[in-house]
């Protein structure tokens, strides 16, 4: 183990420069930029869908994270936050966030926020804040050692190549195309892809880079950290998928619960190690923990979150 550094500025290293105003980050513009109905109700609108056809779990932690935070003063910020998802959301409507001011204390407050569709609530969650409180007592893991996102391909080349690939694309069309027609606010640079043969025998663990598109700026803290709820719930869940993905076709896959902790200063838009893993599945569920690390080396975030994963045996091509 090692002991985190704490920049002043709370950047880390290798960071974007700081573009024109009009580059600025969809997720700030539109995604996470909330309409205030009343006090404590806001109203969330949705920039990109899955292909299920659902609401991106993401989406609504990030919205929801966004909404509590508006109801604490400026000097306390987002320590963690734990969420259940009880109901489908339904994109074609937008989303009501509920926030009741449930305790403010002098170094913690505790917010709820409960995000309603059709009158019935899809979402809870609670998420603390803090007052910032120096203290001797550190210690953080040691981040793994990867080949830095500037000798890494994106998502995008990384598919493009794999289409390329006759049998890759012979075995997995759908899907590549599917990936491929995705148009999500954040930018992913795979470690060490897989090829076809390494899929056969994957373990349930994957690490890629990942930023927000576009700029950020560094003055809102709670902004980034409601940009990394956003950020943790893309293909988090799908990493207990790895070992099973070519012995079995998920038919139903979605998020039960999400938690979070944020332990350091970061930006959101530089880029951040993601390290996924999954300890355990079984019972038509999943568990995975994510850890979210800056370039230099600090622990920003944790992440886990349990959810269902029904699956159909995989329909061979071969005729014998």
């Amino acid at each position: 183990m090692s002991s985190p550094q704490t920049p002043e500025d709370g950047q880390g290293c290798g960071g974007r420069g700081d573009p024109p105003g009009d580059l600025r980050s969809v997720l700030v513009t539109s995604v996470l930029n909330l309409e205030p109905l009343d006090e404590d109700l806001f109203r969330g609108r949705h920039y990109w869908v899955p292909a299920s056809k659902r609401l991106f779990g993401g989406q609504i932690v990030g919205q929801a994270l966004v909404a509590a935070a508006k109801s604490v003063s400026e000097d306390v910020h987002v320590h963690s936050l734990h969420c259940y998802f009880v109901r489908a959301g339904d994109p074609k409507v937008p989303v009501l966030y509920q926030v009741e001011r449930t305790r403010t204390g002098s170094s913690f407050s505790v917010r709820s926020v409960k995000a309603v569709q059709h009158g019935k609530p899809i979402f809870i969650c609670q998420a603390s804040f803090q007052q910032a409180q120096p203290s001797p007592l550190q210690h953080q893991f040691s981040m793994p050692t990867v080949p830095p996102p500037e000798e890494l391909l994106d998502s995008e080349a990384l598919i493009d190549q794999y289409l390329r690939d006759p049998n890759l694309q012979k075995r997995y069309p759908v899907l590549l195309n599917k990936i491929a027609a995705q148009e999500v606010p954040i930018e992913i640079k795979p470690v060490n892809p897989p090829t076809l043969s390494q899929l056969q025998r994957m373990e349930p663990k994957q690490m890629f880079w990942v930023r927000a598109q576009g700029y950020i700026g560094e003055g809102d803290m709670k902004m980034h950290c409601c940009v990394a709820a956003y950020i943790s719930d893309y293909a988090f869940l799908g990493t207990a998928m790895l070992p099973h993905q070519c012995q079995h076709k998920v038919h139903f896959m979605v998020s039960l619960d999400h938690s979070m902790w944020f332990h350091a200063p970061f930006r959101a838009d530089h880029w951040m190690l993601y390290e996924c893993e999954s300890p355990w599945a079984g019972g038509s569920r999943g568990l995975v923990h994510g850890r979210l690390w800056r370039r230099d080396g600090v622990l920003a975030v944790t992440c886990a979150q349990e959810g269902v994963i029904r699956v159909k045996p995989q329909v061979s091509d071969s005729k014998l």
